[in-house]
């Protein structure tokens, strides 16, 4: 924390006893305050006020805090609700919000500046006959040619939109001094696989064709997710590559569907988890699929029948208390087995969607500046 100085002493202090010297200089420690520290939750960590749940008894304590918000809303169950309920339900980011309200803090936001537009009909065969909305988040203060980062929000195909995840976006174009392009991707059901990745793909696209325009630079463009935009991001890879469209620069996967077994270690354990819970799992699937016989195909069992032999290098981000988490360290072996340069960190007593909670989350920040660590690298 900052301190406080005090003025120069008068004439009279300077010549009173050691002691009163000695006091007067103590004061600085005791005075460590600063008004511009006051609404840092770096500098004062909001705490939970009950005991951790069961299932995770060793839960980060800002993590339980948010957790505790998002519980207190009193939402249904996931499958309880339909598609439409589920969108109008509060969210992670909205309980990080009302957190910061209740507890009087304001961090300063991520210093970007923010615009919209809709890419063209059709832009490949297969996307949004509408178009797509893409909104674009640039550094501010910043100039020349910039890298760009393609991200895919989370929600399951179901859920999510461009506003829950905001966060993440804003923070890493912040964080790496590149232009973010948050894609608007249709959802499900009234767009069934492969629908969302074949939008993600055309984003993607349109953004290495059309850079320039936006102040970008062509040659370096990543993609990025989160849970089912992570899945996303390595599906546009396995698309670039198959369809001889030149590959991301690199791949930024935030706890990442990344198989089709409901069985793995992490969900036996976390099969309960909030905000993500097993059956939050199938109720997206049975949403997004035609058939269970979509979950075998490569775009979505990565691990297990895709081919990711020459893909870009690769970030993975995971989350202990999460029903994904055994599928991203099995992703990050797979793509070690193949040959794909890549790092895993796991963040311990940390759940699904704590990507985005680092205004009051400590171990998201760390995740944000790793995040951002690893794809300025892949820029240079």
């Amino acid at each position: 924390m900052k301190r406080r100085f005090l003025p120069f002493l008068p004439q009279a202090f300077r010549l009173a006893p050691l002691a009163l010297a000695a006091t007067l200089l103590a004061l600085p420690l005791t005075s460590c305050d600063d008004d511009s520290d006051a609404n840092d939750p770096k500098t004062t960590l909001i705490q939970p006020t009950g005991s951790a749940p069961t299932y995770a008894p060793n839960i980060d304590a800002q993590m339980l805090a948010v957790l505790e918000q998002f519980m207190s809303y009193g939402t249904p169950a996931l499958p309880t609700l339909s598609p439409r309920q589920a969108r109008m339900a509060p969210s992670v980011t909205d309980a990080v919000q009302d957190l910061l309200k209740k507890n009087n803090l304001a961090p300063t936001p991520p210093n970007v500046t923010v615009t919209q537009q809709v890419l063209p009909k059709n832009y490949t065969p297969q996307s949004a006959a509408d178009g797509i909305l893409v909104r674009i988040y640039k550094p501010a203060g910043v100039s020349g040619s910039l890298p760009v980062i393609v991200y895919y929000h989370g929600g399951g195909w179901v859920i999510g939109s461009l506003d829950v995840y905001e966060p993440s976006a804003k923070a890493l174009a912040a964080n790496t001094g590149a232009i973010v392009v948050s894609v608007d991707y249709r959802l499900s059901p009234e767009a069934k696989f492969p629908a969302a990745h074949e939008d993600a793909y055309a984003a993607y696209k349109w953004a290495k064709e059309n850079a320039t325009n936006f102040g970008g630079n062509a040659a370096k463009v990543a993609v990025a997710g989160e849970s089912a935009g992570g899945n996303m991001a390595v599906g546009v890879c396995l698309l670039a590559k198959e369809r001889g469209l030149a590959l991301p620069i690199h791949q930024l996967l935030v706890y990442p569907v990344a198989n089709n077994d409901l069985n793995t270690a992490s969900y036996n354990q976390y099969a309960n988890a909030m905000p993500l819970s097993k059956a939050n799992i199938e109720y997206f699937t049975q949403n997004y699929f035609t058939t269970p016989a979509d979950g075998n195909n490569r775009l979505i069992s990565l691990t297990d029948v895709a081919n990711l032999s020459g893909l870009p290098a690769a970030t993975i981000i995971a989350a202990e208390i999460d029903p994904l988490q055994t599928e991203g360290k099995q992703l990050a072996d797979k793509l070690t087995q193949v040959g794909v340069a890549n790092q895993y960190q796991l963040y311990s007593g940390t759940t699904h969607e704590f990507f985005g909670t680092y205004a009051v989350v400590p171990k998201a920040e760390e995740a944000q500046q790793f995040a951002a660590t690893r794809l300025k690298a892949a820029f240079q």
